[in-house]
């Protein structure tokens, strides 16, 4: 007889004739024992499955006359009876449903192997067995049928791409077209789509299937598509650009034409290549001599000066010294040679001391200086004509009948006399263009400035290796790409110091010179003795821009080097000007170098950086919003200053402005934190974050205490917001260090403060101090994973009560931070009562008080606390809503995100799937705008909880791969909750072996110490469930023994409740399936009894009002099914109603 069930529920003879079948409920009996044949199915079992949620008053009277009939049916000896059970008499391979099974896995492996023609026909002979819907007349059909629809789905895509690899792509389009329709967001069949496209050369159509799953996905998830899809949309760009499509650039640079053209006065033509050459170039004017080493990179800044000169006659590289500006120009120049019929001439102004003789220089590199005439007679000819031998005037007459390209390179030093120069000459010469290298523009009018930056990162590497190849041949820059990255990035990308650094590789390694850079000036000697001694040294590099600056520059270049990340104009204008800063301290001596000149007036550092930047030693950049500039300082020119700044025996009293300066704005802008003002602060914040955190460094350094505490403590939220915990954890640890522990013994109750203790700025009062000691302390308790991973031991019970004892509840400064951290403290000491109480009372004082943000968050917080206890659910359903409802008024995004996450996991516990999933979902929405990346993951892995629970098994495990490929770099927390849904999504749909893999990586992370222990006990508990899914059931029960161990705390009884229940129930899974398998005496009939009491414990313990997980229910019918298939349905109900009345310490015992 076989069976089938891939559709309607149908039985046939051996000669393939059907069997008349009754209704519906005989055809769900079938269904069910076919889906375990030859195995016992329990009467409960069969009556849950068969009726679903509405068994009839005698379920057993009716089941037993339900198998008569379905025994008549298919013939005497088709069903049996078994031990309180039935079973189905027929082979697995008699089942369609289990030869789908084997046909699909079989037909998979032979797709992974290499044999689509073998694949191909295994597939479609699976695929052909069924007829509808799986398990069709179940009536309910969430689990199991939803496990085979998706095989079946896996089997049609795996077909669909043995298809294509034996080149049917025209065959499976169709096919394709339907699936994608059905499952939008399915990225491997809208691949295979993308591909079957891409094979029938429809090319266009696969671009355009590529955007509508891209704006599906981004629409729908908020997501992009994942490698293998971005992967195709590369190729077929590629693919795309036929050999002769000829793509024109954006400036109109395109294929030369045929004819010949005539060059246009003062345009460089399209057609000149960026590079031109030929086998023998013709001889042309001009004194540019080939280069000796290879140029690398700056393609598009040759574009671009190109286009600069068609656009202008005089055009100036700026940029630092070192930046290649005389290559670039050269390598430019020559490019567009042929613009310039009279030649491309080279006039080096490095070597001029003397600004009198900058035209000389120009005329000796034009080869037009006069012959000079000695001897008789030669002082008459001269006089006779003084005036038109002049300099100026032959420079001019031999430029002005030329139609020629003029270099000017290295201004800087005599830059009034090179802009006169260049001022004079094009006014007089309408067929001579300039193009000029300097550190600082030339100011004439007209002149397009094109700043020369760093080398990208790429180019920088390329240029590093080839450099060091001239030193050593057989260099490789694959052996240490991370130290050559680094060597390249704190050079700043400066050709000149990356080229000084290779030359080092004859003596060091690359991590060797990337080790020394703290040492650069030391380290990067010894470059070309054929090039200036200027340009031998980094050193002698910067030597050369200092000593262009007068005494005003000089001092504000120094005073720069504090500063980390760059400076807004308002920070320079107080850090770096002479004027006393608030609380300055008194030094003997002057801020300024007299001999530098006169001290630094606040009004002047505006002018004094711009000719800073305009002399390319200060980088001036618009911020993000473009609402304000940024000036910051290259490392190299930094470091430099540093010198410089000791030097000038300035360094104590600009460090102190400079804490001074960001102590306050930290302090000022993190109430904007708490409000409408949100965005801008997190953005200021972000931006001065490296200055922030080094006057932090400072003050710790220097042991100020209590600026310290001030910095650090108007940090917390900011770093609560970003989620920065290591930042946490260093500075809190740092910082408290500086003071004694406020709660050593005996411990002083903290008085009432009605305020924050950075509402004011240092000094603090002895109240404050201390409140502000406590504070950091508890946050480095409360961020140091170490100590958290042993707050359940009991020797830290005493530093827990200190801070009990500390803080009574109802202080007001239990309200905010860092007072509100008592909470976590009681949290650790697992006294529940307590707890409740003290979020009560906080909330009264925040109430009577008129604090209404810090209301919305202790309601946020209590909300939290609720929704762990099943019975409070609803309350703190009604907590998460008020507290919205505050935070919503306030304007306070992160807030909304906050309260929404509690609502939504509120919302779960009391079943309410569906509306968690829409709190979940806006919560990500704002948290996005706010530009939370951790917070947004966490949300997105929590989201999947409610989907899974409403049957959306595909959605949930996309978005749980997607945090797990996006959230490697935001936080622990987000990639733990991701992981822990995919093990059960992936556990429940048969695929153990990738589940068991993904809970192994959590349960390396969860050690036993560290961040959320009592997790742990429910990992392991997954653990074990994993084991009984596989029928290891030793492993199991030792593995529920362990998770019950684990999980015998005060903090998981308070935090989780119900996870000893859930492992009271896995645990008698296990003994009963063990049991099962193994004749040992001591697993006689009195440890199945034990098994079902296990069972009936679990029920018995679970918190009351607990709302039971769709996982729960599995697991209990699973353990239902191997208890009574051996003690039968009465014995089962007897001894599970035992169980229900044993304490959990007797429960634990029977395990």
């Amino acid at each position: 007889m076989r069976i089938s069930v891939l559709g309607t529920t149908g039985a046939f003879h051996a000669d393939g004739s059907p069997v008349a079948l009754g209704g519906a409920r005989l055809r769900a009996l079938l269904t069910v024992l076919a889906l375990r044949p030859g195995r016992t199915v329990p009467v409960g079992v069969l009556v849950e499955e068969v009726w679903a949620a509405e068994p009839p008053a005698d379920a057993v009277g009716a089941l037993q006359a339900l198998v008569g009939r379905l025994r008549r049916a298919l013939g005497p000896g088709a069903i049996a009876s078994d031990g309180g059970g039935y079973r189905l008499h027929v082979e697995a391979q008699d089942v369609d449903l289990h030869r789908f099974g084997v046909l699909a896995d079989e037909g998979t492996r032979c797709l992974a192997q290499g044999d689509a023609v073998k694949a191909l026909s295994l597939l479609d002979d699976a695929l052909a067995l069924w007829r509808g819907p799986a398990l069709d007349d179940l009536p309910d059909r969430t689990g199991e049928a939803v496990r085979w629809e998706t095989r079946r789905l896996d089997a049609r895509r795996n077909r669909l791409a043995a298809a294509l690899a034996l080149g049917r792509a025209e065959e499976v389009l169709p096919e394709l077209v339907e699936l994608c329709g059905r499952f939008p967001l399915d990225e491997r069949l809208q691949a295979l789509r993308v591909r079957a496209l891409r094979d029938a050369s429809r090319h266009a159509e696969a671009l355009a299937a590529y955007g509508q799953v891209r704006r599906d996905l981004a629409d729908r998830l908020g997501t992009d598509p994942g490698p293998e899809l971005r992967a195709l949309h590369t190729e077929l760009l590629r693919g795309g650009s036929g050999a002769g499509s000829g793509a024109g650039s954006g400036d109109g640079v395109g294929t030369a034409p045929t004819g010949p053209a005539a060059p246009v006065p003062g345009l460089v033509p399209a057609s000149v290549p960026a590079c031109a050459s030929a086998p023998e170039p013709a001889a042309r004017h001009g004194n540019l001599r080939a280069r000796l080493t290879s140029f690398v990179g700056r393609e598009d800044d040759i574009e671009a000066i190109r286009g600069d000169l068609g656009r202008a006659r005089l055009v100036t590289l700026l940029g630092p010294g070192g930046a290649g500006k005389t290559r670039l120009s050269q390598e430019a120049a020559e490019s567009a040679a042929d613009v310039w019929p009279d030649g491309v001439w080279l006039a080096e102004l490095a070597p001029v001391n003397d600004p009198d003789n900058v035209t000389e220089a120009v005329l000796t590199a034009l080869g037009a200086r006069e012959t000079v005439l000695r001897g008789a007679g030669a002082e008459e000819l001269r006089a006779a004509d003084r005036h038109a031998g002049e300099p100026l005037v032959r420079l001019t007459e031999h430029c002005a009948r030329r139609r020629m390209l003029l270099l000017l390179d290295n201004c800087e030093h005599v830059i009034e006399a090179a802009a006169a120069l260049a001022h004079e000459l094009l006014a007089r010469c309408p067929e001579l263009t300039i193009l000029a290298t300097s550190r600082e523009p030339l100011g004439v009018p007209g002149e397009v400035v094109r700043p020369v930056g760093p080398l990208a990162p790429d180019p920088a590497h390329r240029l590093f290796a080839e450099r060091a190849r001239t030193v050593r041949p057989d260099f490789d820059p694959a052996e240490d790409t991370e130290a050559v990255a680094e060597i390249c990035r704190r050079l700043d990308g400066l050709p000149l110091a990356i080229e000084l650094a290779a030359a080092r590789l004859r003596l060091l390694t690359p991590r060797l010179i990337a080790d020394r850079l703290d040492d650069r000036f030391r380290l990067l000697t010894g470059g070309s003795r054929t090039v200036l001694p200027r340009q031998q040294t980094l050193r002698a590099v910067v030597d050369w821009s200092w000593e262009l600056l007068d005494g005003a520059e000089r001092a504000v270049l120094r005073r720069l080097s504090v500063f980390a990340g760059g400076c807004d104009l308002p920070a320079a204008e107080v850090v770096c000007a002479d004027e006393p800063a608030i609380d300055e301290p008194a030094i003997d001596e002057p801020a300024h170098d007299l001999a530098d000149g006169p001290a630094v007036a606040s009004r002047d550092v505006a002018a004094l950086l711009g000719s800073l930047i305009d002399k390319s030693l200060v980088v001036a950049t618009p911020t993000r919003d473009g609402g304000g500039m940024r000036y910051r300082l290259l490392e190299t020119v930094a470091e430099y200053s540093t010198e410089r700044l000791d030097e000038a025996g300035e360094r104590t009293l600009v460090e102190h402005r400079h804490l001074v300066h960001f102590r306050e704005l930290a302090r000022t802008t993190d109430p904007l934190l708490r409000g409408p003002g949100q965005n801008a602060a997190i953005a200021l914040f972000e931006r001065e974050y490296e200055n922030i955190r080094g006057a932090l460094r400072r003050a710790v350094a220097a042991d100020d205490e209590q600026e310290a505490l001030c910095v650090g403590l108007s940090l917390v939220w900011f770093w609560q917001m970003r989620d920065l915990r290591a930042d946490v954890r260093q500075w809190a640890g740092a910082v408290a260090a500086l003071g004694p522990d406020p709660f050593a013994r005996p411990v002083q109750q903290a008085p009432p403060i009605a305020h924050r203790v950075t509402d004011m700025p240092p000094p603090m009062s002895a109240e404050v101090l201390q409140e502000a000691r406590r504070g950091v302390r508890m946050l480095g308790m409360l961020y140091d994973d170490r100590s958290r991973g042993n707050w359940a031991d009991p020797t830290r019970n005493d530093w827990l009560d200190a801070v009990a004892t500390a803080y009574r509840p109802g202080l007001p400064q239990t309200c905010w931070y860092p007072g509100s951290l008592w909470f976590f403290a009681t949290v650790f000491t697992g006294n529940g009562d307590q707890l409740r109480f003290g979020l009560d009372e906080t909330v009264r004082v925040c109430e009577e008080s008129g604090y209404e943000w810090e209301l919305a968050m202790v309601l946020h917080t209590r909300a939290n606390v609720l929704a762990n206890r099943g019975i409070s659910a609803g309350a703190a359903v009604r907590d998460a809503d008020r507290s919205l409802e505050i935070f919503e008024r306030l304007g306070d995004a992160w807030g909304r995100v906050e309260a929404l996450s509690a609502r939504g996991e509120a919302r779960e516990k009391c079943g309410d799937y569906a509306g968690a999933g829409e709190d979940f979902r806006l919560a990500v929405e704002l948290a996005g705008g706010l530009g939370v990346q951790s917070q947004v993951i966490l949300l997105r892995a929590r989201l999947a909880a409610p989907l899974v629970e409403l049957g959306r098994y595909e959605e949930a495990e996309h978005i749980l791969r997607e945090v797990l490929r996006d959230g490697r770099e935001t936080g622990f927390e987000a990639l733990t909750a991701a992981r822990l849904f995919l093990v059960m999504v992936l556990g429940r749909s048969g695929r153990l072996g990738e589940a068991r893999e993904q809970l192994e990586t959590m349960l390396d992370a969860h050690d036993g110490g560290g961040r959320d222990f009592f997790h742990r006990s429910f990992l392991v508990g997954l653990s074990a469930w994993l084991d009984c899914l596989e029928g290891r059931y030793a492993q199991g029960l030792e593995k529920a023994r362990k998770a019950l161990e684990i999980c015998d705390s005060p903090v998981t009884r308070m935090m989780a409740p119900e996870f000893a229940a859930l492992h009271l129930m896995i645990a008698g899974w296990a003994l009963a399936g063990l049991t099962a398998l193994t004749d040992r005496p001591d697993n006689g009939p009195e440890r199945v009894r034990d098994a079902a009491r296990l069972i009936g414990a679990y029920e018995g313990h679970l918190p009351e009002g607990h709302f039971r997980t769709s996982l729960e229910r599995e697991i209990m019918v699973a353990a239902r099914e191997v208890v009574v298939a051996a003690l039968g349905a009465a014995g089962f109900e007897a001894a599970r109603a035992e169980g229900a009345r044993l304490t959990q310490a007797e429960a634990v015992a029977l395990v």
